[in-house]
């Protein structure tokens, strides 16, 4: 038993756009203004990508550690949130200033827009932030449907944000392939019943990709045209093969 693929899905953050910069800028921002320690560039690479809150969380915890305090020892809810709020105020004043597409993407994404099937993106950032963000780098009508996450609504990895996405481009899910950077991307297609394919150059790399279940791994922007051209999975239980 075969399937088309007639969708594809992206992650932003370390998938398409190399944000990392501009994300530690406002929250090395937020800390030093609450006197906390703040953290090398390379470091928010392990924090981001399960929304802004758990990364306020997962920067506390860090300068916890600094502090010579217990290891995951909880920073306080009050604390929590107003780091969070001065790191999301830093970040939306200036989202783009240090952020590029990844070498590559630009061209890719191109190369499936002439495949005349629908392209969106799917991210954990908040949902006022990505169609602006996009708009610095693609041209408009490039993603059918682009969305972050909502207050209320479950983030990456519940499937709902998938799944809506799918039922509104007209595509079931299950002919949907979405392409990520992370363990969190590659559960949201597996858990939305779509085809998970990782994108090595991102934040986490290809090894936490394979662990998470990847049906394979890219290591170039350039691969991604050509494998959704001959996509054919076998949905046998057989992955796909994976490269590293």
């Amino acid at each position: 038993m075969s399937r088309e693929i007639r969708a594809v899905l992206f992650d932003l953050d370390g998938t398409l756009l190399d944000t990392l910069s501009d994300i530690a800028t406002a929250m090395n921002t937020a800390l030093a203004a609450h006197g906390l320690p703040t953290h090398p560039v390379d470091a928010y690479r392990r924090m981001v990508g399960s929304g802004a809150e758990v990364l306020v969380r997962r920067a506390l915890s860090e300068c916890g550690e600094h502090r010579g305090e217990h290891r995951g020892e909880a920073a306080s809810d009050d604390l929590v949130a107003s780091v969070l709020r001065l790191m999301k105020r830093e970040y939306a004043s200036h989202p783009v200033s240090q952020t590029c597409p990844y070498p590559g993407i630009l061209h890719a994404v191109a190369e499936l827009a002439e495949l005349a099937i629908p392209l969106a993106v799917l991210s954990n950032k908040p949902d006022e932030l990505v169609e602006p963000i996009l708009a610095e780098f693609f041209a408009r009508g490039t993603f059918s449907v682009a969305r972050g996450h909502v207050t209320g609504l479950p983030r990456k990895p519940d499937p709902a944000g998938a799944r809506a996405i799918a039922s509104e481009l007209e595509v079931p899910a299950r002919q949907c392939l979405y392409l990520g950077d992370s363990d969190v991307d590659v559960h949201t297609a597996l858990n939305a019943g779509m085809v998970a394919i990782g994108a090595a150059w991102g934040f986490r790399g290809s090894a936490e990709l394979i662990e998470a279940g990847a049906q394979r791994v890219i290591n170039d922007p350039g691969e991604l045209a050509p494998l959704v051209r001959s996509y054919m999975v076998y949905t046998g239980g057989a992955d796909i093969g994976r490269t590293d």
